[in-house]
């Protein structure tokens, strides 16, 4: 590909593949793009036919509303998030299909669909909403057929390259799942359906508060990152909240975590029911809310295994006791620490903690890379739709 000169002030991208030197043509989505209605789907019969609507496959049907493959775009509710349809395909009335007229081709027009920001074309003040006459009025610039296959051809492979490397990262958190699931004992059984060679003791009942203790002060620092944590991604820096020069006022809020100590975050249970609990790991200091239940392991305990464990959902049993007795307030959880602390759980010998522990960490890794290169590909996939399109 070559970079096109900025002083040259022609309808052309900033990187094009070498060959293709012509202007591209500006042209309403009308001139190559026939958008057609998607229909309900209730008098059909079960078949093989796969129904889409905004949110993607739903189920499949004995007939066919298209022979063509085409570009589904939503006419309400998720209307940015255009994608291929493959034919023979039905799609519900909420999904327009965009058929390209002669000398367009699909994976072009697709990349043009995924470029445009829809929602600035919003027709509803309510539920988000486009129309065919708002589809077909938008102006986009095209270049000859030859030129539309070549940028086609790329983006679909990096779109095949980007879908691989999300099965793969899929595939990785389904089989963290399943050892999460038979690593560690169900309810009311002695051992794991799966452990490591050379462990066959029963796993010991003990309360949590055997075998943590408290973290609770701060040594008045408070230009150390400031950490949050979610349900779904672990600890987030606010550094983008907070400037770092904390007010001294405000130093009795928070407390000092060192790494390999832990966190129950229990006041917010939109995103987990019973609240969630982390090791710090990628800092070596860090400052969080007070308002969490911070914790070390004792000698003998690995903070990661405690994690893990409160990963599986098995303690959620326990916590969902302290809830039923009246721990949840306005919607959010109040276990306070002591209830927290006297949670049962099931613990194995040390060494097979530490074994354990590592596994799971090393999965966690694994995850984290193939997670970054699929960052990594998105980021570059936006980056060329940036520069490969006038």
């Amino acid at each position: 590909m070559a970079k096109i000169d900025d002083s040259v002030k022609k309808k052309v991208p900033e990187l094009r593949f070498k060959g293709f030197t012509d202007e591209w043509e500006e042209r309403k989505f009308a001139d190559f793009i026939d958008v057609k209605s998607g229909k309900d789907y209730k008098h059909l019969n079960s078949g093989s036919i796969p129904v889409y609507g905004t949110g993607g496959y739903m189920l499949s049907v004995d007939r066919a509303l298209s022979d063509i493959d085409a570009i589904g775009i939503g006419r309400k509710g998720t209307i940015d998030k255009p994608y291929l349809l493959k034919a023979p395909f039905w799609t519900v009335d909420t999904l327009f299909y965009a058929v390209p007229k002669q000398n367009i081709d699909l994976q072009f027009s697709l990349s043009i669909f995924k470029k445009i920001n829809w929602k600035k074309f919003d027709e509803s003040t309510g539920v988000p909403s486009l129309s065919k006459t708002v589809i077909n009025s938008v102006s986009v610039s095209v270049p000859s057929y030859e030129e539309q296959q070549k940028i086609g051809s790329f983006f679909k492979q990096l779109d095949d390259t980007i879908a691989l490397h999300q099965r793969k990262l899929d595939l990785l958190k389904e089989q963290k799942k399943g050892f999460l699931q038979k690593m560690f004992p169900k309810n009311g059984a002695k051992v794991p359906e799966l452990r490591f060679a050379g462990f066959a003791d029963d796993w010991e009942e003990r309360k949590l508060k055997d075998v943590t203790e408290r973290v609770r002060s701060n040594d008045g620092r408070m230009d150390l990152p400031t950490l949050t944590m979610s349900a779904s991604s672990g600890w987030l820096d606010q550094k983008d909240r907070f400037s770092g020069d904390i007010s001294g006022k405000e130093k009795k809020n928070y407390t000092l975590l060192k790494k390999g100590e832990l966190s129950y975050n229990h006041g917010n249970s939109k995103l987990a029911k019973y609240g969630v609990v982390f090791s710090l790991t990628n800092y070596e200091e860090a400052l969080v809310p007070r308002v969490y239940h911070s914790f070390k392991a004792l000698e003998n305990t690995s903070a990661d295994f405690i994690e893990y464990m409160f990963s599986t959902k098995l303690p959620d049993r326990e916590l969902g006791k302290l809830i039923s007795s009246g721990a949840r307030m306005d919607g959010l959880l109040n276990i306070n620490y002591d209830d927290f602390m006297n949670i049962h759980i099931s613990i194995p010998n040390y060494e097979e903690q530490i074994l354990m522990s590592a596994f799971f960490r090393k999965l966690d890794e694994n995850i984290a890379l193939h997670q970054r290169k699929l960052d990594l590909l998105k980021e570059q996939k936006k980056g060329f739709l940036q520069k490969m399109f006038v």
